[in-house]
């Protein structure tokens, strides 16, 4: 998510480097725009990864560099812990290069940033009126996550989903404005037919 999320750093007295953080349910994200300029927000709802995270490995990636690992579910280190209003994780870091440039970036506050690669699997969209028109809001009811990335900047992970789902809601938003002018128009020649 385009949202700069919480990283603490902790060494622990076994010598183990742990990084953790969250990423937040029922937030709204940074206002993104589609393809055409329509402005959207995001947001995930509580127990959208809860599927996902209970039949699949998810790993840790420094910087969405599938050839940099951190970590992995799999083998314990990197932790999920899905509570009611965020989905927190730990993890791990290796005693390799990429582990202690991580540590290192993280500690200096250089990369404070978390963004994770997901599909989405089933959202809902909305909008809403504001004084300089319309808002959309797509929330995520469940998604496959597959990793989690501390980043220097945050990236949308999801754009050519959002612009797919984000199109068939407005086209439906379309079909009921026609249908409403259409079923007010026949009841206004049925009055004064």
């Amino acid at each position: 998510m385009p949202v700069k999320l919480e990283i603490r750093a902790s060494e622990g007295d076994d010598g183990k480097r742990t990084i953790t953080g969250a990423i937040k349910y029922e937030t709204d994200s940074a206002e993104m725009r589609d393809w055409y300029g329509d402005p959207f927000v995001e947001q995930i709802a509580a127990g959208a990864f809860a599927d996902s995270i209970a039949s699949r490995a998810v790993v840790g990636l420094w910087s969405h560099d599938t050839s940099q690992v951190l970590g992995n579910t799999k083998s314990g280190t990197v932790r999920l812990f899905d509570g009611a209003k965020e989905l927190r994780f730990e993890i791990d870091l290796p005693d390799t290069a990429v582990g202690n440039d991580a540590w290192t970036l993280v500690q200096r506050g250089d990369v404070d940033g978390v963004s994770f690669g997901m599909r989405v699997t089933k959202d809902k969209w909305s909008s809403e009126k504001r004084e300089n028109g319309k808002l959309y809001r797509r929330t995520i009811l469940s998604a496959e996550l597959y990793e989690i990335s501390p980043v220097a900047f945050p990236a949308y992970p999801a754009n050519e989903v959002s612009a797919r789902s984000f199109e068939e809601f407005k086209a439906s938003e379309k079909r009921a404005a026609d249908q409403y002018e259409k079923e007010k128009m026949l009841i206004e020649l049925d009055l004064f037919g």
